[in-house]
């Protein structure tokens, strides 16, 4: 009973890091995804600028995604777009969620405060 009382806070230490990791794996993964699918969209030559737009393609691939992932507290502005231009034809989507939206537990607080993805890729036809 000793050793029990002794070495359990530790083994629920891991084991809510566990799950706290977990969980910010799944939200990096599909900020990752979110990014990557609207980027895809960005680079379309049907695909008209601006690309942040609310009711646009791009913002609505987006926000598909991170509601399907659990974010509930996405908003626009975690949403950064570099548009093409003719110097540089890459577009540029970077999604940020800050990290206190997405915990459970809050273990992992000391080593990030947020949790992002991003892609680039070349307009097509330039």
């Amino acid at each position: 009973m000793v050793e029990f009382a002794i070495v359990l806070p530790l083994l629920l230490t891991v084991l809510f890091g566990i799950i706290e990791f977990g969980q910010l794996f799944k939200v990096r993964l599909s900020a990752q995804q979110a990014a990557r699918e609207a980027c895809r969209i960005a680079v379309l030559q049907s695909t008209a600028k601006p690309y942040n737009n609310a009711g646009g393609p791009v913002m609505q691939k987006i926000q598909q995604i991170m509601t399907a992932a659990g974010v509930s507290t996405y908003n626009a502005g975690m949403v950064t777009i570099t548009e093409d231009s003719v110097a540089d034809p890459a577009v540029t989507v970077s999604i940020t969620v800050p990290y206190d939206d997405v915990k459970l537990t809050g273990f992992l607080h000391v080593i990030t405060s947020n949790v992002s993805g991003s892609c680039s890729m070349r307009k097509e036809g330039v």
